[in-house]
């Protein structure tokens, strides 16, 4: 079974059990670590991807539910949790160059339709980065502004950068709905039994990182890019909720509504009735 997700900490802890062959009965995975801009790329490719399950952004699902399956289990959705915009100085973000991790991101789809609200005149020119490059070109003035996601919520001052605005705040203040970040899909092709399965296999690798969090923790550092293993467990704890374990009907009702109301601005393609069920 080939899998790509991201070598942040909340992915490693969900998948430790099931990459290390600990939850009986699921499929060996060959796992392949990969930033969330190229996953979403993956998932675009639809049927000549070659991938079984990938972690993605929500917002790329309009484009690729078509040929993936939104799997009720394993993503990142929470409260509190949301993307930051970061400046060197308050300003104004108007005709501003603003560095995303992802055209396709989550991050970038909260980031619009705040900016429609607070940004009059709109931003400027839009530069893709890896996420954990987007601090270091705020700080040295390659860009005006960076949308950081995951842990640089714990490690903006470090770089002595200001937080203009919090996505989630915006988002939750003006919905209610927790915020949906990232997901995870699997080809419809292998058949709803196998679907079932893969969701099966995923939460009990979720219950076993929670019932011995000690048992992932030299994969989590091995691949958190030098981070601080007390930041590393901020990370987890904040990304890694109930929703990961289910998305229940509020997580449903977030990922729909951020969709639909996206669907609204003409930002994604609407989605059909039954698109996140399989």
């Amino acid at each position: 079974m080939r899998i790509a997700y991201s070598p942040c900490p909340n992915d490693t802890f969900v998948f430790h059990a099931w990459a290390h062959g600990l939850v009986p009965g699921a499929p060996a995975l060959d796992v392949t670590f990969a930033d969330i801009d190229i996953t979403n790329a993956l998932a675009e490719r639809g049927a000549d991807c070659d991938y079984d399950v990938l972690k993605v952004s929500y917002a790329v699902l309009p484009w690729v539910l078509d040929e993936y399956a939104l799997l009720p289990c394993g993503g990142a959705l929470g409260r509190g949790c949301g993307p930051l915009v970061l400046t060197r100085e308050p300003m104004s973000l108007a005709g501003r160059t603003v560095a995303v991790p992802s055209e396709r991101s989550t991050a970038y789809l909260l980031f619009r339709l705040w900016a429609a609200a607070e940004v009059p005149g709109g931003v400027g020119k839009i530069v893709v980065l890896p996420f954990h490059e987007i601090m270091p070109a705020v700080r040295d003035g390659r860009v005006d502004a960076g949308l950081v996601i995951h842990e640089a919520r714990f490690t903006y001052h470090q770089y002595g950068l200001h937080k203009l605005a919090d996505m989630g705040e915006h988002w939750e203040d003006t919905t209610g709905l927790p915020i949906p970040l990232g997901a995870i899909i699997a080809k419809r092709s292998l058949g709803a039994e196998k679907l079932h399965a893969l969701t099966d296999a995923i939460r009990t690798s979720v219950r076993m990182a929670w019932d011995d969090p000690t048992a992932s923790r030299d994969y989590v550092l091995a691949h958190a890019q030098e981070m601080d293993p007390a930041v590393a467990d901020q990370h987890i704890g904040l990304y890694v909720n109930q929703f990961t374990a289910d998305l229940g009907p509020d997580g449903y009702a977030a990922v729909r509504g951020l969709l639909t109301r996206a669907a609204a601005e003409g930002l994604v393609p609407p989605l059909g009735p039954d698109a996140l069920t399989f």
